[in-house]
This record gives C-alpha cells, structure tokens and sequence, in this order.
C-alpha cells in the first residue's frame, strides 16, 4: 500500500475519489481521428486489457472506488471515459463528440450516469469532449479547444456549473485535447507543456500558476501529462521520467504506468479516468 501523505511534510494528501473506467474489450484502432492511429499498424487487443487491468487495480489499492461502465460493440474508444462527461458537485455536462466515430458515446455514458442516479444533466448544445478538454483545478474549470470542443461550449458549462471557466487554445495536433497537454496535480497545482498552447494561452497559464511544472518535448511526446492525481499520488505514463523526478520534488508520489497499447489511439492514464464528484457537504451552523 502506497502512503497516503507526503513523507516529506510539503502536506500533500491524497483524496479518495470516485472513478468511471470502460473496460477495453473491443478496443483496437480501425480509424484515423488524430495523430497517434495508425489503423495500418497492429493493435494487441489482449495486451490492452491486460494493461487498463493493472491500472484499475492500481486505482483501487490507493484507496479510490472504480466503477465500470459497460463497453459497447464498435465504440473501440470508449475505453477513454475521460471524454464521456463532465461530472462537478453531482452536476453532468453530457458530451458531444466532434467526430462520428465516437458520436454514440456520449449518450451510453450520460444513461449511465443518469442509471445511478445522477439527476442535474445537461445535453449540450455544443461540441465538448467531456474531461478532454474540461478539467476542474480548485473552483474554476480550464476549458480546451482549437481541435475538437466548439469555444461556444465553454460560456455552456460556465452557465451550467456556476464556475468560472478559462479557456486555452490548443495548437499543436498531436495535443489535441487539453488532458494530453495539462494535467491537475492538486486545487493549486498543474503541470502543463507550454508548446502545446497559444501566445495568448501561455501567459494566461503563466499568470495563473506561475510555479507549475513544465513538461520537457520529451515527457510530453510520452503523455506524461495525461496523468490523474489525486493530490499526492499521480499516475503517469512511466515513460515520463523527467515529470516524474519533477513530481518528486514538489512532494508528490509519481506512479508510472505502461499504457503504451492504448497510447496507440491517443490515451493513456487520465483518458481511461472519469472522475464523478458529488455535490460538496453543506455547512451546517452550530
């Protein structure tokens, strides 16, 4: 078992969190919708499994409740619940897939969510990718677009969850959701790869989080930064060994994971992750 808080006194502590995972069971890469698929080259559907296994069980020895969708016939990428919905204090933002492909997913996760029990959701009216491009960091959502969710999405969810939402333009297409780019180490605390922003989405990330951690090309061509923390366990691709000292540092604890048949389609740890956050406790006065 893997310590809960951060030896080192920097008070990093880790939260037990609810997670939606999809087990990869028709995963396999038959269509090209961004850089990494490579539909002509092999895919280990076996492997896959194996690989997402370790992961779940990797998730559930840290403390954390994994839940598991079903996995549809000719949804190869629904593997990736990341991109299913936006879940923040028990309120669902439904996803809207850009691409045809993976247009079926969006609704077999929102009657999922909706089958245990989660009442406020919104089916968007524009394109959004789910916790591809929406990642919540304390009380304000970072909202990607430029490759797959509309712009007009963001003023979408800002209305909806009553938080303030930034947007980022992404620009660099092998980074073409925000979770390939970015990653929430904690409320305060991001990791990010500046060359995969804007000018203009550079220094806004500059200002809000001056002491992040940048990712070097190398961690971040690895998907070092499609990674999930729970405030002082982050897991990671371990090919990512320069984030991962980086992490280190700063007093969290760097778990690297082998993912690399699903980096084939475009994901690794955080795309295999939804995390499904009820609504806070409510103060009572005394």
């Amino acid at each position: 078992m893997i310590p809960s808080a951060d030896p080192y006194g920097r008070g990093r502590v880790a939260t037990p969190r609810r997670l939606l995972m999809c087990r990869p069971s028709h995963f396999d890469v038959i269509y090209s919708i961004n850089p990494w698929m490579h539909p002509e080259k092999p895919c280990d559907g076996g492997l896959a499994l194996a690989q997402w296994e370790k992961l779940c069980e990797l998730y559930t020895s840290l403390g954390h409740t994994v839940d598991v969708i079903d996995p549809i016939p000719g949804l190869p990428d629904m593997v990736f619940a990341a991109n299913g919905a936006t879940v923040v204090d028990g309120k669902v933002l439904g996803a809207r897939f850009r691409h045809l492909e993976r247009t079926a997913e969006g609704p077999a996760y929102l009657s999922w969510l909706q089958e245990q029990g989660f009442e406020d959701v919104l089916w968007p009216e524009f394109i959004n990718e789910g916790e591809g491009d929406y990642l919540l960091v304390g009380r304000r959502l970072l909202a990607g677009t430029g490759f797959r969710t509309d712009p007009r999405s963001h003023a979408e969810a800002q209305e909806f969850f009553g938080l303030p939402v930034t947007g980022l333009t992404l620009v660099n297409p092998r980074h073409y959701h925000l979770d390939t780019a970015l990653a929430v180490l904690s409320a305060d605390d991001i990791m990010y790869y500046p060359d995969a922003f804007s000018p203009g989405s550079r220094a806004v990330l500059a200002e809000m989080f001056p002491d992040a951690i940048l990712a070097s090309p190398a961690d971040a061509a690895a998907f070092g930064l499609n990674a999930f923390s729970d405030g002082f366990n982050v897991v990671l691709p371990e090919a990512a060994t320069g984030l991962a000292a980086q992490l280190a540092k700063r007093g969290f604890n760097p778990i690297g994971v082998d993912l690399s048949e699903l980096l084939k389609a475009g994901g690794s740890a955080k795309c295999c992750t939804l995390e499904l956050r009820t609504a806070p406790a409510r103060r009572t006065s005394v």
